[in-house]
């Protein structure tokens, strides 16, 4: 049987909200808006989760236009074709928007358009992987976990 997983959670100030970071001892598992799940609430300050810390930092750099991709270790959990739509949207390089489709073609799946958006809402790593470039292919603004107008000032700060 898999033993737990140890979860340690904090929250930071950005421009659009707090955000949660969540990380495990091997990576950052989540990065969002509202918690998926509770777990204890660990100040930023007493944090010692070299993840947790590193990805404050990262998130902060973003924020300052001083980053435009991120360098983390991530502990995500989904199925395989999941993961495999996770890996396209860290490709989607900043300031630059994909589709839905570009995405699908992208895993060479093209008729997996539907199947991309239903992973693409259930990427637990907002920002980190940047699930909010991806756009209609009217060009339209489309869902996103943490409500559209964050989705517009994300974009907007990356310059689209």
């Amino acid at each position: 049987m898999n033993k737990p997983k140890h979860v340690i959670q904090t929250s930071i100030s950005s421009p659009i909200d707090s955000i949660i970071i969540q990380a495990t001892d091997k990576g950052v598992s989540y990065v969002g808006f509202y918690p998926p799940t509770q777990h204890p609430q660990i100040s930023i300050e007493q944090v010692t989760n070299k993840h947790i810390i590193e990805c404050a930092k990262q998130l902060a750099q973003y924020f300052n236009k001083q980053r435009e991709s991120f360098s983390l270790s991530l502990d995500t959990q989904g199925t395989a074709f999941q993961q495999s739509v996770w890996q396209a949207l860290m490709m989607v390089p900043f300031g630059q928007t994909q589709s839905y489709s570009d995405i699908a073609n992208a895993l060479n799946n093209p008729k997996a358009v539907r199947a991309v958006g239903a992973a693409n809402g259930k990427n637990p790593i907002s920002i980190i992987v940047p699930c909010h470039r991806i756009i209609g292919a009217s060009g339209k603004l489309t869902g996103y976990a943490g409500g559209l107008e964050r989705k517009e000032w994300l974009l907007k700060h990356e310059g689209i």
